[in-house]
This record gives structure tokens, sequence and C-alpha cells, in this order.
């Protein structure tokens, strides 16, 4: 209990013994005032402390980088001068090693004159491997002696102890550091009650309470730039032996990760082993199975693998299990839902183990229910995995990622035939899609993860699973432009395909492989596939996967500069579409067959053609098909010299592409634009061709994007 008095310069604190009220008033020099019973003693003016305390360690001479946290520290100071301030060192994107003490001291270091009534220092070992923090009250007797009480004057009490901690440092201005606190209510009892201190926090944990009740800023560490980590190691290792292997100090900087601790180890092991070159070194953190051990001088404080053992150890049993599986799971991040999944929790329960998790720093949540992980703390983590618990949880992340992609590829395809996916195992909820918004935000959001998942599965030997989301990722990957991507996913399809019953997914997959080369430039490759697609087909009788597969080979023709050859395949495919019954796909044979008889001068007999198949793509409500079928009466009507029409038609056909996301047909698009407008309007037509360029080259599309920066050239 505090009473500051009445008039200026008047400290005084009420504290509780077993021998009833003791009054402690502020002299530092251990002449402290005390009263027996209930009344109060004033000390008019305490003099300022004989001793000064100067804690701090000494602060590391090979900062670097931290610029923006450096100011954010010195603001909040500033921005509180006179009024106390409280802030809060958490590293948000990782656990130990981000270089939390790192910080604070090279801050408190700068700043020191700030603080004329000296700086206090603890160590509070909240992750510490004896897995024994180190109780408030025994860092108030460390300040207590600090500060220069004399051991007879300070109370039996702990209660008695914090308070005359903070009556001494009330109206004093001094830097007090809490470094490595466990959470919140381990340093409560160490904040001073006055206005004049500045207090650090570094922590693990992302101290919520200190944050809401104590208005403390919170300022977030994250792993070190490319730049940064760079310098780091510059400023251990000379020039030349950097400048000597660019190579090997580039994949150092990557291994680590941005980790100041890794790089620091790596610079002490090649300091001691000057003669070891830096490639070997690099060569031994390539490798993901030695990495944790190369990370490692030897005692724990410097090997990174104990350090983040810390953490770990701090985890309940629920939340590490959950921990360690999201060390296996692929892609970059993860949602909340998928997190689910992969536990086998609830989503409400995951919450809060996810919450648990970011609160010390394992995870990170950088987006609205999105959480990833700094790279080495995965690599930590997947170390730990339980190997059946880890199968278990992947196989209902694949199950999960199949259903949802599957589900949300027929929302912006809806033509696109259903395929027979694996049965949901226990613990598997897919995700709910609202439309086809949601379905598009979704795979565009989640697409680099499913490639992964692809990957995990065909590595795992799921092949029912990587031919799933080769088919479901198909549509997002072509529209957005992703070629690349949509051929690595098909190949792993295709060598998947073997190893499955129906023969007709084999079909499918020769067809995508084929037509991701096609896309690619990669001719002779596209027809290959397509030819041994075809044979596949015919030899199983599988007559609509062989009519799908004569239109690609009719793109593959066209793309080679071979009209006459894709009109044959693309005439062909439409005869066993209408054979069979398939209406959607018999109406883009016949726009293709319009297309393609158009390349070869035939302009009323592919007008013809295209317009029946844009009646027949209207009245089933297609757009896709649409949208493809303008792009060829655009193309027609420029021909025939009816440029308006050629625009207004590329216009129509631009707006719906746009609207169904399809970036790629976008870009073709755009380009056609051009061609249409350059006779007429140069100013238009170098913007649609700037327009088509930028998304020729975010497609990497090098062909397309070089032949439109020609046209633009033309122009300029």
């Amino acid at each position: 209990m505090k009473d500051r008095g009445t008039r200026s310069g008047t400290l005084a604190v009420m504290v509780g013994t077993s021998e009833g009220h003791n009054l402690i008033n502020g002299d530092v020099a251990g002449n402290a005032v005390q009263a027996r019973g209930i009344g109060t003693v004033v000390l008019e003016h305490p003099a300022r402390p004989s001793t000064v305390p100067r804690q701090l360690p000494a602060a590391s001479p090979l900062f670097t980088g931290r610029e923006a946290e450096l100011a954010q520290l010195t603001s909040a100071l500033e921005d509180k001068l006179g009024q106390g301030s409280t802030v809060v060192i958490s590293a948000l994107a990782g656990a130990g090693g981000i270089g939390k003490t790192w910080l604070a001291l090279h801050w408190a270091d700068q700043n020191a004159e700030r603080f004329p009534d000296g700086q206090l220092f603890v160590d509070l070992r909240g992750f510490d491997p004896s897995d024994e923090p180190m109780p408030a009250h025994e860092a108030v007797r460390g300040f207590l002696d600090a500060l220069g009480v004399a051991p007879d004057n300070i109370p039996s009490e702990r209660s008695a102890q914090v308070g005359l901690y903070r009556s001494l440092v009330a109206t004093r201005q001094m830097l007090i550091v809490l470094d490595n606190a466990r959470d919140s209510d381990h340093i409560t009892p160490l904040l001073p009650g006055g206005s004049q201190c500045t207090v650090l926090v570094t922590s693990r944990d992302r101290m919520a309470g200190l944050i809401s009740q104590h208005s403390a800023l919170p300022v977030t560490v994250e792993a070190l730039d490319e730049q940064q980590s760079h310098a780091l190691l510059a400023r251990r290792l000379d020039d030349a032996r950097l400048a000597a292997e660019p190579a090997a100090v580039a994949e150092l900087v990557r291994s680590c990760a941005g980790l100041p601790l890794a790089l620091s180890i790596v610079a002490g092991r090649a300091i001691l082993d000057p003669h070891v070159p830096l490639a070997d070194l690099a060569a031994e953190l390539r490798d993901t199975a030695t990495r944790l051990q190369a990370l490692d001088d030897g005692t724990p404080t410097t090997s990174l693998e104990t350090v983040l053992s810390w953490s770990y150890r701090a985890l309940t049993a629920e939340q590490a299990t959950v921990f360690t599986l999201l060390g296996a799971a692929p892609g970059p991040d993860i949602s909340l839902l998928a997190a689910a999944n992969l536990a086998g929790t609830p989503g409400p329960q995951t919450r809060m183990i996810l919450r648990s998790l970011e609160r010390v720093s394992l995870i990170q949540q950088h987006a609205p229910q999105r959480y990833r992980m700094h790279d080495l703390v995965r690599l930590y983590a997947a170390r730990q995995t339980e190997p059946t618990a880890e199968a278990q949880g992947l196989r209902r992340l694949v199950t999960f990622a199949c259903h949802t992609a599957h589900a949300a590829d027929l929302c912006i395809a809806p033509s696109h035939t259903p395929i027979e996916l694996d049965e949901l195992v226990p613990g598997c909820a897919p995700r709910p899609l609202a439309d086809r918004d949601d379905a598009w935000a979704w795979l565009t959001t989640e697409r680099v993860n499913l490639m992964a998942t692809l990957q995990l599965a065909a590595k795992k030997g799921w092949d029912s699973a990587v031919w799933q989301l080769a088919w479901a990722l198909t549509t997002v990957q072509l529209r957005q432009g992703h070629l690349q991507d949509n051929q690595a996913a098909w190949k792993t399809g295709l060598a998947a395909s073997a190893h499955l019953p129906d023969v007709r997914l084999r079909t499918r997959a020769y067809r995508h492989c084929g037509r991701a080369a096609a896309l690619l430039g990669q001719h002779d490759d596209a027809l290959r596939y397509l030819q041994d697609g075809i044979s596949w087909a015919h030899a199983h009788s599988d007559q609509l996967g062989e009519a799908h597969t004569h239109r690609a080979l009719a793109v593959a023709w066209d793309q080679r500069g071979e009209p006459q050859q894709a009109l044959k395949h693309a005439e062909r495919a439409f005869r066993l579409y209408e054979q069979l019954g398939s209406p959607v796909s018999s109406a883009h044979a016949l726009n293709e067959i319009g297309w393609y008889t158009a390349k070869l001068g035939n302009l009323d007999h592919a007008h013809r053609h295209c317009t029946r198949a844009l009646e027949q793509c209207r009245s089933r409500q297609d757009r896709s098909g649409e949208a493809t079928t303008l792009l060829s009466l655009g193309y027609i009507a420029h021909q025939t010299g009816d440029t308006d029409h050629a625009i207004n038609t590329y216009r129509h056909s631009l707006s719906l592409y746009r609207e169904l996301g399809d970036a790629a047909s976008e870009a073709t698009t755009l380009d056609f634009l051009g061609d249409a407008f350059e006779n007429r309007d140069t100013v238009a037509a170098r913007e649609a061709w700037e327009q088509a360029l930028e998304l020729f080259q975010s497609q990497h599309r090098t062909e397309d994007a070089g032949r439109v920066r020609q046209k633009i050239s033309t122009v300029s």
C-alpha cells in the first residue's frame, strides 16, 4: 500500500508484516525510517541513491540491422517521456535465437545517458534448460541489493520487498531490463509504480496481459533479411574470405533463414576452422537431416536445437503434438481449418492450441487465421514428431485438401466432370464453400500449399490423392498463368496414374501433360504425350478421353504453326463428342474448328462455326466457352477488316475472362486487342500490349512477352 503524501518529494509505502504494519521510506542508502503500529511516517525530499546500479551486460559489437525496431523503442520512450513506459520485445516470427536480448542491450547501450539513476537487468530464465524460471521475489531481492539497500533494512515478507523496490525506483529515471520472461504474470511484480522508469521486457511469450493491462508497446522482432544477414557474417569474417566464395555465402545465408543465433554459430565455426572452405559448411547445412547439428557450437546457449528445446519443453502434451504436426505440414503456411484437420481436433480447440503456440513465439499468425513457422523452428518441430501421429495427421490434411480443392474447382468451372474422391478419414472435415467467389479466393490463397501437399502425397505414395490434386488445381493454375506449376503437377499425376486401377485417369494425365508442354512451347514433348494418350485411350476403349486428347492435339499442332493438322484433330474430337452426346465439349470443339478454319483463311466457314458455338455456350450459360468463342469471333472480324466489331468483341471477351479470373486468357485477348487498335489508335494499342506484357511476364511466358515487347517498340 502506497502513500505518496500531499507535498512534492514525499514518498512513503505501507507494507504488512507478521508484526503489524511497517512504513518504509525510500532512502536507498539503507536509512529507512520504520514505525510500528498503524501510524504514518513521512520523509521529506529523499536523497538520491548513493549507489547507481549499472547492471547491463555489455552490448554486442556485432549488432547488425534492426533500424526499424530501434526507432520504435526510441519513439516509445520519447512519446511517454515523463510518463513512464513499458516495452515488450517479443519475437513474434520465431522463438529463441531471433535476437531479442541482442536488440534490447544494443538499444540500452545507445541510450544509457537517458537514465542517470542507473540500469537494472535480470535474466528471468523464463525459458531455461533447467525449466525453473527465476521467481519474481528473487529478482526483487537482487534489485534491492543493486540499489544499495542494506540487508538489515530489507523486509522479510516478499510483498514488503516488492513495495520497497517500487518505492525506491518510483521517482528515479532508470532503465529496467527484464530479460527472458516467462509470461505477463512472471514480471508484474517487477513493474515500478512510478512514472520515471522505462522497462524493456524480452520474452518468447507475446505478453498479451502486459499489453492489455499495462499499455505496453509490443515490438515485433522478425528474422533478418538477406542483406542484414550478409552484413552480420561480414562483421565476423574478413571481406576476402566472403568474396572468395560468394555462392557458399549466399547458401549459408539462406540456410540460416535470418536467425541471428544461427548466423553467429556459422560465423564462429568458420573462424575456428579458417582453412575449411565455406562451401563445406554450406553443404553441411544444405542437408535438412544435419542442419540443426551443424548449428551447434557445443554449449547450450550456442546450440540452436538446445535453445529451441527450451520452448518445446514448456508446452503441454497437446500443444507439443500440434507443434510437431505443424512442422511436418507441407507449404509455407497453414490455415486454422487446415490445422484443425491436421490435428484432428475441432476448430475452437485448435484455435486455443495455436494461440498458445503463438503466445510463446513458436508460430506466427501472419494473416487472419493463417499461421507460419520460421524455417529452422519448423525443422526442429518435424524432428520431434511421432511417426504414427504424423502419418495420421498428414492423411487427414491431404484428404481435406483433395475434397475442398475438388469442390472449389467445380464452383469455378461448373462444366467440369466430377471425379471420384477417397473417402473421408476420421477427424477430416472439408471446408464449406459459400459460392464461386469464395471458392476462387480459397484456391488462390491455398494454391502454393496445395502444390506442396501434392508433392507430399507423391512422396508418401498416396497416388489417388496426387492425381486428384493435379486435376483439381488445373483450372486455377491455367487461368492464373501458373504454367510451370501446372506441368509439374501433371507430370507427378501421370506417374501416380500408372498405379491406379481406373485406366481413364491415365488418359487424362497424358492429355494434361501434353497440354502443359504445348502451353510452354515444348512442342515435341507435347506431341509425344498426346500421341501416347490417344494410343492409351484407344487401347482401353476410353472414347471420351480420346476425344478430349484430340482437342489437346489440335492445340499442340496449332502452336507449332500447323493449323491444318490442328483442324483435323478438332474435327475428330467434334465427331466423337456428337456420338457420345457431350454437348458442352461439342460446343467447345465447334469453336475450335472455326478458329483453325479462320487460321487457314476460310473466314465465312469459320464465322458460321463460331456463331453456332456461341449460341450453344450461351444457352448453357457456359461463360468460359462464351469468352473463348468471342475471342475467335473478334479475330475473324479483324481479319475481315471490321475493326470496330473486332474491338467490341475482344472487349466483351476480355470482360468475361476477367470475371472468370482467367488471367492467362486475359493476356492473350489483350494482345489481340492491341493488334486491332494498331492501325487506328496507337495509344490504345500500346496500352493493351503493355497490360498483356505485364501479365505474360508474371506468368513466365517468355516467348509471348518477347513478341509483345517487339510490338510495343514499333509504336514507341
